[in-house]
């Protein structure tokens, strides 16, 4: 996970070779004659093949097994296309595709791993050489195997503070393997009008799952579990890879993981230098003389050292401790994200390719994503929403109870869980539309009108993912406590659901209304369609409890408004350190 380690392959800069045309909108490359073989980064032609062979970046320590249905062998692999092994054999690069619409917008990330960079044409002009730039390690089967355009999707972001590697020099530990030091749970939704960014404490005690972990030999190897441990433990230690904790985010939050991005203390200095300096405020003078930040109060554009200086400062903010800090650096993202999308960095070519070298260095990623067209498309999904609509939050916490010297937090319930459940169910923390009135509105109209008696209800329950014996609790709730007599346990569901539905036929809405009643079921949990035949001949509902149950009595509904004391803001806002 070195995010150095490399060198150029000349010293010319890339970025001063593309230059906007103003007739076409778009970028072209200009080379002297004298440079046509070697001044644009890449393995080929000439002493551009020698130089780009010292520019690319060392491999991994642990190589993944290649995944299924990825389409790459490694992280290293070049394009196959016809068009492009064409080019190579002549010896010049392969032309770019045009441009379509809105510019192409890549994904990298930095220390803190919440950027999108809008690259333009350039994550193509120089394919291969950013593809060398990429570090990928296996996600073990934690992920969900790939993002999808047709529903949310979920990335996690770690900012590691391993201590060894060039740049990472001269922070605390040497040699240290690392943390989870900060960790993001990022949400886009379905419609990508809007994005929720969750910050985990990297002092939550919480639970680390078996971890199987692909080896360096291809072999894989189950790393034990720890309970009752700091969720920053769940990377680096004991050989943990991201994926690990991409199952402990799982298994904390239920939100499955798409993707991983990874990246340590000289992805802040590389990115914020490649920008131009992101701008923050503060309210106060700080001097923090364990994170080198000295800063007088009032604005500033930072960027390098002071910038990582500013990330890692704690004890000069807030109540001085991580949950301070993980607001400071919630105020230095969205800082970041609205330079990273003003016209100044969007129509500059040398911001643009710079940002594009220094994101591929940076990265560390799972190997669904490691190639540049794939950052790319994913990218184009992360770019759609505004930034208004991007909400940080931090997981609601408390002081661990047992400790007399406070060290440590746990979940501050129920709060936590309604915030969870909000994330998982799609619903924005701020006050974007979530779905087309109409859709809306059919769903909220399936709760209104007559309720059956609850004698009249006809329902079979299946479990589609809850708990092993959920089905028959339910069963017995709904019979001895509610009334349902006319209930039956059907086994287990064909496939798991995420979330508990109940599907009837046009002449059992009545019948319908009342169990979501008595479930405390939502409207989008309600799915007209058709009824089935009972164990008895008769027709009835369906009820299957997906992973989202909880316990009979326990109700359905997705809170509607983020739960109180949860620390939220917006990207599009700025805010001073205080």
């Amino acid at each position: 996970m070195d995010a150095q380690g490399r060198g150029r392959a000349d010293d010319v800069d890339p970025a001063d070779q593309w230059v906007l045309n103003p007739n076409t909108g778009e970028y072209e490359l200009r080379l002297a004659p004298s440079t046509a073989q070697s001044s644009v980064p890449g393995p080929r032609g000439g002493r551009g093949t020698a130089a780009a062979a010292g520019a690319r970046r060392t491999a991994p320590a642990r190589r993944p097994a290649k995944a299924p249905g990825d389409e790459t062998s490694s992280p290293r692999r070049r394009p196959t296309a016809p068009a492009d092994a064409a080019a190579s054999r002549r010896g010049r690069r392969p032309v770019p595709k045009k441009a379509k619409g809105k510019k192409v917008l890549m994904w990298t990330g930095g220390s803190l791993a919440l950027v999108l960079i809008a690259a333009s044409g350039a994550a193509y002009l120089y394919y291969e050489h950013l593809n060398n730039n990429i570090t990928s390690v296996s996600d073990d089967g934690a992920g969900t195997g790939g993002f999808s355009k047709d529903r949310a999707i979920n990335i996690l972001l770690i900012g590691t503070d391993k201590r060894t590697g060039k740049g990472n020099e001269g922070y605390g530990d040497k040699n240290s393997a690392g943390h989870a030091d900060t960790t993001l749970v990022l949400h886009v939704s379905k419609d990508r009008t809007n994005a929720t960014v969750l910050s985990i404490p990297r002092d939550l005690i919480t639970d680390i799952p078996d971890c199987p972990t692909t080896q360096e030999d291809g072999s894989e190897k189950v790393i034990p579990g720890q309970q009752r441990t700091r969720f920053n433990n769940s990377l680096g230690q004991e050989d943990r890879t991201p994926s690990c904790t991409m199952r402990t985010i799982t298994e904390l939050t239920g939100l499955k993981m798409d993707h991983f991005m990874v990246a340590d203390f000289n992805a802040v200095k590389t990115l914020t230098s490649a920008v131009g300096g992101v701008d923050v405020c503060l309210a106060k003078d700080i001097k923090d003389k364990d994170s080198k930040l000295d800063l007088p109060k009032g604005e500033h554009t930072i960027e390098g050292e002071e910038a990582l200086a500013f990330v890692r400062t704690r004890h000069s903010v807030g109540f001085g401790g991580d949950l301070s800090r993980i607001e400071l650096q919630q105020q230095f993202l969205g800082s970041m994200l609205r330079k990273l999308k003003s016209n100044a960095t969007l129509t500059s070519p040398s911001k643009m390719v710079k940002l594009a070298e220094a994101g591929t260095k940076a990265l560390t990623v799972d190997s669904q994503i490691s190639t540049i067209k794939k950052l790319a498309d994913l990218g184009a999904e992360l770019g759609k929403f505004d930034t208004k609509n991007l909400t940080f939050a931090t997981v609601p916490v408390v002081d661990n109870p047992a400790e007399k010297v406070k060290a440590t937090v746990v979940l501050k319930e129920p709060q936590a869980q309604q915030l969870f459940a909000m994330v998982r169910d799609d619903v924005s923390l701020t006050d974007v539309k979530q779905q087309k009135k109409k859709e809306k509105a059919a769903e909220a109209a399936r709760l209104k009108g007559t309720k059956a008696p609850a004698s009249e209800v006809r329902v079979r329950i299946l479990n589609g993912g809850a708990v092993a014996g959920s089905a028959q609790e339910t069963l017995s709730w709904l019979q001895v406590q509610e009334g349902v007599t006319k209930s039956e346990n059907a086994g287990n569901a064909e496939q798991p659901l995420a979330k508990t539905t109940l599907e009837y036929g046009p002449d059992q809405a009545g019948q319908a209304r009342r169990l979501a009643a008595i479930m405390g079921l939502s409207g989008s949990a309600m799915k007209p369609g058709k009824s089935v035949t009972n164990s008895q001949g008769v027709p009835a509902m369906t009820l299957t409890l997906g992973k989202d149950f909880e316990g009979a009595g326990v109700p359905l509904t997705t809170p509607a408004k983020v739960p109180e004391d949860v620390q939220k803001a917006t990207a599009d806002k700025v805010e001073c350190a205080k």
